[in-house]
């Protein structure tokens, strides 16, 4: 089968599309035809090197080569042995799926025409959306929510996010705003309608001096931040003293500690009881899934170059 990896760190050019054999799975695993892989930022920081450089993942010379991917939608054709679900419905070969490989560290990735995943890392997909769609949710979404856990805030706590237009940032927005917290979205002024579409109580256009902005509007500063622009000491200044801040992990953007502000890194890890709680909310319209647009698989490379220019509004999604 055919599927999309890197031997040597670089540019777009170091994706290589290689014939592999198809992955058996073990226990506990689930075999998926891949349907849809959402391309995300992530990914580009595996194909360049920049996960390793800050000790996500090992260096490409303890391995001939990674796999790129990280979130998958598509169709379950075989179980492994003793796929137990306690939490969630059980899987049959047939049922649409989503899932999660939240290392990025492994020989095969979701930019593959199957894939093998823990039985805990898959849940039936979203019924209301195309799998393209929800190939869109898996990172995320589940990234989102697991931070919004970290930052624990109470109802009526304000919580800044960075980023919100973006797809982390727009679900974080989502999220908090279910949770009952007033949201300060930052993002470019003409994502404005959007940020407050998704439930943004107050907006603080990305080209003003975020500190001043934000505590003229909340005195004293925020609750929480949700750092998904990788924005560092610039919003952390909008947190009040003894406030939490929480940035996406594999970043070199974790300011220090100040005002006795909790700094927390945050790294994905799959989970299908919350990511089954996505698709739910999907389904019952609470979430607002975007596609900037389609792309075969022998077209990651373009797909990367894309991702890189900035500017999307939506993932990019491969399709086998």
């Amino acid at each position: 089968m055919r599927a999309i990896i890197v031997k040597a760190f670089g540019g777009p050019e170091a994706l290589e599309e290689v014939e592999v054999p198809e992955p058996v799975p073990g226990p506990g695993q689930v075999r998926i035809r891949v349907a849809a892989a959402a391309v995300n930022p992530v990914d580009v920081a595996v194909r360049t090197g920049a996960l390793a450089d800050v000790g996500v993942m090992p260096a490409l010379g303890a391995r001939p080569a990674v796999g790129l991917g990280l979130d998958v939608a598509g169709t379950v054709l075989e179980l492994g042995p003793d796929v137990v679900r306690r939490d969630r419905a059980p899987l049959a070969p047939g049922d649409d799926v989503i899932g999660i490989q939240d290392r990025p560290d492994v020989p095969l990735g979701t930019y593959a025409e199957s894939i093998v995943l823990d039985a805990g890392a898959v849940v039936r997909a979203p019924r209301s959306v195309s799998l393209a769609e929800a190939s869109t949710l898996p990172l995320n979404g589940l990234t989102a929510l697991q931070a919004l856990n970290l930052l624990d805030l109470p109802p009526r706590s304000t919580l800044l996010v960075t980023g919100a237009a973006g797809a982390v940032g727009g679900y974080t927005v989502e999220l908090a705003a279910l949770r009952g917290l007033r949201v300060v979205g930052s993002a470019a002024a003409a994502d404005e309608a959007a940020v407050r579409g998704f439930g943004a109580e107050m907006f603080v256009p990305r080209d003003v001096h975020l500190t001043d902005a934000v505590r003229d509007l909340v005195p004293g500063g925020v609750d929480g931040a949700m750092d998904a622009a990788a924005l560092s000491t610039a919003a952390l200044g909008a947190v009040r003293n003894g406030g939490t801040f929480v940035v996406v992990g594999g970043t070199r953007a974790t300011p220090p500690p100040l005002r006795g502000i909790s700094v927390r890194n945050q790294w994905i890890r799959a989970d299908a009881g919350q990511l089954g709680h996505l698709a739910d909310l999907v389904d019952e319209g609470r979430l607002t899934l975007r596609v900037a647009e389609t792309l075969p698989l022998t077209e990651a490379a373009k797909a990367h170059t894309r991702m890189e220019a900035g500017g999307l509004r939506g993932r990019l999604i491969l399709i086998p």
